[in-house]
């Protein structure tokens, strides 16, 4: 680009991981271009290449310290393809079980601990108080309620795996240990006070609708292809299912046994990020690009599978049918109707008679060279697919994140908040906070379980057409 007038926001704050947004301005100083930038090169496609394919449920679990669950249970359901079995009923109800509390921790701790204090405080508060912290010092109910809300969720996880950060539990053909009565006992007795937390999440972010529907209706608003796995009444299934890709105006419909992802899911790769763009092929890039996550999956949901779940969905639909459905800030409200939803499913996940259960294992021999592995993330649609040889070692692997599905939506979503809020060159940070948040809503996983307490650095400068610094921004 000729022009050398731009604004820099390097590293984006309160995400997991490291990226930066590049603003490009006219000579005017209205916003041209911007782009969202991956700064981290993931290598797990291909170290991964000679290793037994019975070890990567524990090696790609290391991809993200956030949701080792995650890939632990996409990388496990690709390794059954390999062996060709189906895992018992009981080994299925614990990896769901296991599987909410992953989403449960995951969605409280960016509600409560990374987007609460926008939320609370406002887009131009003062940094020093929107963060973590002074959501704590201003709030302490929210706050304490949002602590445990997120300790019970990784209670559920080390209640299984014996620790709540890359457990060992989910290996092919089925998990590790079973669930002992007691300890399904203990972790009934957390649901009262989890749903009065995430109830009050819900109250929270109503009213913060109807008091910000303005912005939110120009804030990232657009229509987009969406994409997530559903059962067979067309719920969001974050276990299993059908892959659903469908436009948010419902004009495009389809759905197909997720293994044949590569018929319908191709990658394009730019230059300026190490994240790649995958893409609906009928459409081609980038019309064919499309969003996951808690938007995308309650957007495209015909219905829910729990009650509470469904009411909420319902006045959800209601509150956003004036133009709002496609907001990027929605991301919030939905990501806790889903919240709702896994502690509906993980109750009655623990009430089955299943989940104690002694039939936990199927063992087998490498019956298929390939195996593709494919579960909702709480960020999205997670792809695991593996090709081994003869004896199962890994000889190619294949990996699309939900932050990757996203890649194009979050570009989309900065250039559109940078251009309402960028004008004649005149920048404040609240409006950089803004473009950051545009980020947040996705709640991208960009590193490897790398994350920081408090606030980081930030650095903006600002040139002239002719390469001269005319502003600059510092925050230690």
């Amino acid at each position: 680009m000729n022009d050398n007038r731009k604004i820099t926001i390097n590293p984006i704050t309160r995400l997991e991981g490291h990226g930066k947004v590049v603003i490009h301005l006219d000579p005017d100083g209205n916003v041209e271009d911007a782009k969202f930038h991956v700064t981290q090169f993931r290598g797990f496609e291909r170290f991964c290449h000679g290793r037994p394919f019975e070890e990567m449920p524990i090696i790609t679990q290391r991809i993200c310290g956030i949701c080792p669950v995650s890939h632990q249970l996409a990388s496990a359901k690709a390794c059954d393809a390999i062996l060709g079995v189906r895992i018992p009923d009981t080994a299925i109800a614990l990896r769901r079980l296991l599987h909410m509390g992953q989403f449960i921790q995951s969605h409280a701790l960016h509600f409560f601990y990374l987007a609460s204090p926008d939320l609370l405080f406002g887009w131009d508060s003062d940094p020093e108080q929107r963060n973590v912290v002074g959501v704590i010092g201003a709030y302490p109910e929210i706050a304490k309620k949002g602590i445990r809300l997120r300790k019970f969720g990784q209670g559920i996880i080390r209640a299984l795996g014996g620790k709540s950060i890359h457990p060992a539990y989910a290996i092919p053909g089925g998990v590790i240990n079973g669930l002992a009565e007691k300890e399904r006992d203990d972790l009934l007795t957390g649901f009262s006070p989890s749903y009065d937390a995430c109830y009050t999440a819900l109250d929270f972010i109503k009213e913060w609708l109807e008091k910000n529907r303005s912005e939110i209706k120009r804030f990232a608003n657009f229509e987009s292809l969406l994409t997530g796995l559903v059962d067979d009444a067309g719920c969001p299934d974050m276990y299993d299912g059908k892959l659903r890709i469908q436009h948010s105006s419902e004009n495009t419909r389809v759905e197909f046994d997720p293994k044949d992802y590569l018929n319908f899911i191709a990658e394009h790769v730019e230059e300026w990020s190490y994240l790649k763009f995958p893409y609906f092929k009928e459409h081609g890039f980038p019309q064919g690009c499309y969003r996951v996550g808690p938007l995308a999956r309650i957007n495209m949901a015909d219905a829910l599978s729990t009650p509470k779940a469904q009411a909420e969905l319902l006045t959800f639909r209601e509150k956003t049918r004036d133009g709002l459905r496609g907001s990027t800030l929605l991301f919030h409200y939905t990501r806790l109707i889903e919240l709702l939803n896994c502690l509906e499913a993980a109750e009655k996940l623990l009430q089955s008679e299943a989940i104690c259960g002694t039939d936990i294992q199927n063992r087998a021999s490498v019956s298929n060279n390939e195996g593709v592995g494919v579960i909702e993330a709480p960020r999205g649609t997670l792809i695991h697919h593996y090709r081994v040889d003869k004896y199962g070692v890994i000889e190619d692997v294949n990996l699309i994140v939900a932050t990757g599905h996203n890649n194009q939506a979050m570009n989309q979503s900065v250039g559109m908040v940078a251009k309402e809020y960028i004008r004649e060159g005149r920048v404040r940070e609240g409006i950089l906070n803004r473009i950051e948040g545009a980020i947040r809503c996705y709640d991208p996983c960009l590193s490897c379980s790398t994350h920081a307490m408090g606030q980081m650095p930030l650095h903006v400068q600002v040139y002239s057409k002719e390469g001269q610094l005319l502003v600059q921004l510092q925050r230690d």
